[in-house]
């Protein structure tokens, strides 16, 4: 509902068409590739690929010249990591949910332009504290808080059991948490997880 209503404003813009829509994260990346839009406008938590591994994904067929798609994360996440990550992964535009619908046409003009679109508080923000986690870490946190043991995330990455211990050891120390259930939530609290 919420993405047919976005797509509905958008298209009130005389100069804005939207050529696609997707329900998940790896049904936006098929559509990307078939309809090679300029900017797709894409949420952070969605079932199949995050929105951040789909902005890595896009980012990465750009820089091999398959795409030119520019990526905009439009989300509900007011979290400063959230914002690094994005940027981290290629994204060029972070906005927030709560904003007008004149001022998103307004950033993906500004993206497609060849911009930055970015809320500028949480911009502010995003440079204070830095995320003290790896990749790694935070992927066998994020199992770890999804109930997952550690058997399971060991399997599912590949690795020793006593890695993935490591890893969410170092997590625990690195977020001054006692235990890896208070870790998740320290990072997701920040935007790092």
């Amino acid at each position: 509902m919420v993405r047919g209503a976005l797509a509905a404003l958008l298209e009130f813009e005389g100069d804005i068409e939207v050529v696609a829509q997707a329900a998940d994260g790896d049904e936006a990346l098929a559509l990307v590739k078939e309809h090679r839009p300029d900017v797709l406008v894409t949420d952070i938590e969605m079932p199949g690929s995050t929105g951040l591994e789909l902005a890595a994904e896009v980012t990465e067929l750009r820089h091999r010249g398959e795409l030119t798609t520019k990526v905009v994360i439009l989300t509900t996440f007011a979290r400063a990591g959230y914002l690094r990550r994005a940027l981290d992964a290629g994204a060029t535009g972070y906005l927030l949910k709560d904003a007008p619908a004149s001022q998103l046409a307004d950033a993906l003009r500004r993206v497609h332009a060849g911009g930055r679109a970015v809320d500028p508080e949480l911009a502010v923000e995003a440079w204070g504290e830095e995320d003290p986690l790896t990749d790694r870490e935070r992927r066998v946190l994020r199992m770890a808080a999804e109930g997952q043991t550690t058997a399971a995330i060991a399997t599912a990455l590949g690795l020793s059991e006593g890695t993935v211990r490591n890893y969410l050891s170092e997590a625990i120390g690195k977020l001054g948490a006692s235990n890896r259930v208070e870790a998740a939530r320290i990072a997701r609290d920040k935007g790092w997880l």
